[in-house]
């Protein structure tokens, strides 16, 4: 791929304040995009010490890849919310050519700033987690990915151009502890197969990435590290953020020209 492929198009990565998020708006920055940094809370960044702010992490990557950047906070739950953000981005950038769907995690209603980096780590399963912390995990994953599309999408129809690409995991492919948050990824999964089937006729590509255990600063600290899985000699490791970014970077390039309606598993083989 060229160096800055992406120059003249506009990417908002929603839940890019730090992580794997910031990490995706980080590469496709360097391949020449203008990048919307969000977060739910213009101090996101500093929960595990990846910035002082979101303007600071927008600044420095404008700085370091000269190109426009926009900061923006605002709770993706909440369709009037993402109804004015993206009216933000419109007046100041002129057009989303690219979105990434990438607010979510195992975060209960505590939020990331929560003990052990928001995850419940007691009574997470299919029965008897609390309502409200149900419905927390669904929304964060599953209604802000559908209400940024929404909002998103229909000028991407108009235009007859787009790139979508949702971030799902590996969890939503297999049975496991955190039953909730396992079924919200799921969903984003078959969701994203609809839409990309909805939006086929006219163009417009999406597909989801579904990391595995992935090394982003809240990942190290909201559990146990496998000492076994650090070793970076073998694909039984946990990945790095940039091996996310770096398959969403392809996705949204010309070597995705014919992909659409994929989950492409980024996992080492762990599924395998």
């Amino acid at each position: 791929m060229a160096e800055r492929h992406l120059e003249g198009k506009t990417a908002w990565v929603t839940g890019s304040s730090r992580g794997l998020g910031q990490a995706i708006a980080l590469q496709l920055a360097k391949a020449g995009a203008n990048v919307v940094i969000h977060g739910s809370t213009m101090e996101s960044p500093s929960f595990f010490n990846e910035g002082a702010c979101l303007g600071e992490v927008a600044e420095k990557i404008s700085r370091e890849h000269g190109v426009k950047t926009l900061a923006l906070a605002g709770d993706l739950r909440q369709p009037e919310i993402v109804k004015d953000l993206v009216k933000k981005i419109r007046m100041d950038l002129g057009h989303i050519d690219i979105l990434v769907n990438n607010a979510g995690g195992d975060i209960g209603s505590m939020g990331a700033a929560g003990k052990n980096g928001g995850r419940i780590m007691e009574g997470n399963n299919a029965l008897f987690l609390p309502h409200e912390e149900v419905q927390t995990i669904i929304d964060r994953n599953l209604m802000t990915c559908i209400n940024v599309c929404k909002e998103v999408v229909p000028a991407m129809i108009d235009k007859k151009e787009g790139w979508v690409v949702n971030i799902g995991s590996t969890a939503g492919m297999r049975v496991r502890l955190h039953a909730i948050y396992a079924t919200a990824k799921a969903a984003v999964h078959h969701y994203t197969r609809c839409l990309a089937e909805m939006v086929r006729p006219h163009g417009i590509h999406v597909n989801c990435v579904a990391p595995g255990s992935t090394l982003s600063e809240r990942f190290k600290a909201s559990r146990p590290l496998e000492e076994a899985r650090m070793n970076q000699s073998s694909l039984e490791r946990y990945g790095w953020p940039v091996e996310i970014a770096r398959t969403v970077e392809f996705l949204v390039s010309e070597g995705g020209s014919y992909i659409t309606g994929q989950v492409i598993y980024v996992d080492g083989g762990k599924l395998i």
